[in-house]
């Protein structure tokens, strides 16, 4: 490979190049539709790379619909429960089974990605209680708790979190485990990289975050309600996590100040930030070597 094309190889970020295509759809299309809205979102699939030897079926667990995503040869009494991202309002589990694949094929374990109810139609907590059903449903079904983790990016990066810490005040069993990859914590908007990062995050705004808001708050959560915004959550006896940004990302200061806290709650944290990457990076897996390398670094905490 010359010069050239190992430059072009370097640069190469396809979600990076699909957050610049949706920026510029939605500063030129001011009355976009949710459905639309939505149609957009599920493009979210495209940066990622069809893992193999991994089948995927519908499903129901809990009363929430979602996909299985089983590798061949995976141990299919450890489950990740996955939750995708999109402010609470878009994304899917179609949308985001190939990275729940690429992640469960790593760690040798099967995935099911909940379709959980969305923003603004089902604001705050019809989606944490769709994942703490999918949950309770997993364990009365003869998962164990401790074989369980929950996992997603974004808004549903909060929601993995959210899902523990609502299953520890109701004194039910705790995931093993949760991962969180670029998670969206704060609803008060009031992180510092929302402005030392605006010029490098090709797809966060203030202003797209505060429209989010509104939708999954609604008037009767609070911004700092702890279930909605975990930032605000007592950690203590909290399950082993797994934290994520890239470097570049708007958000990155939601998961530095999730490990900080989670940290002086005594909590098992490890937080891993990559220089250069966008919001929910991962979503490259299988196209380039930082997606790769990242899901590699987890399969290797969680294997530990």
């Amino acid at each position: 490979m010359n010069h050239q094309a190992l430059a072009e190889a370097v640069e190469q970020d396809p979600v990076k190049d699909l957050y610049t295509d949706w920026s510029q759809i939605l500063a030129t299309t001011p009355d976009l539709t949710m459905r639309l809205f939505r149609s957009i979102f599920d493009e979210w699939h495209q940066p990622t790379k069809e893992p193999e030897d991994v089948t995927y079926a519908e499903a129901t667990v809990g009363g929430v619909a979602g996909i299985w995503c089983r590798p061949v040869g995976a141990d299919s009494s450890r489950v990740l429960l996955y939750t995708h991202g999109g402010g609470f309002a878009v994304g899917s589990a179609s949308s985001h089974r190939k990275l729940a694949a690429h992640v469960a094929k790593a760690l040798g374990v099967v995935a099911f990605v909940l379709d959980y109810r969305r923003a603004p139609e089902h604001p705050h907590p019809a989606g944490l209680e769709d994942a703490v059903s999918a949950f309770l449903a997993l364990t009365e079904q003869g998962v164990a708790p401790e074989k369980i983790t929950t996992i997603g990016d974004s808004a549903g990066g909060n929601l993995a979190v959210a899902t523990a810490l609502a299953l520890k005040d109701r004194g039910k069993p705790l995931p093993g485990s949760v991962i969180a990859f670029s998670p969206w914590l704060d609803m008060e908007n009031s992180g510092e990289t929302l402005q030392t990062n605006d010029a490098t995050d090709a797809l966060i705004t203030v202003s797209l975050l505060e429209g989010m808001i509104a939708g999954v708050l609604g008037e009767q959560t609070s911004p700092t309600a702890p279930l909605a915004n975990p930032l605000y959550a007592d950690f203590e006896g909290f399950p082993r996590l797994y934290v994520n940004a890239g470097g570049d990302e708007s958000l990155l200061d939601n998961a530095t100040r999730l490990a900080e806290l989670a940290k002086a709650a005594g909590v098992d944290v490890t937080l891993s930030v990559v220089d250069g990457q966008q919001h929910a990076f991962p979503m490259n897996a299988g196209r380039t070597a930082a997606a790769d390398d990242e899901i590699g670094r987890v399969a290797k905490w969680y294997l530990a």
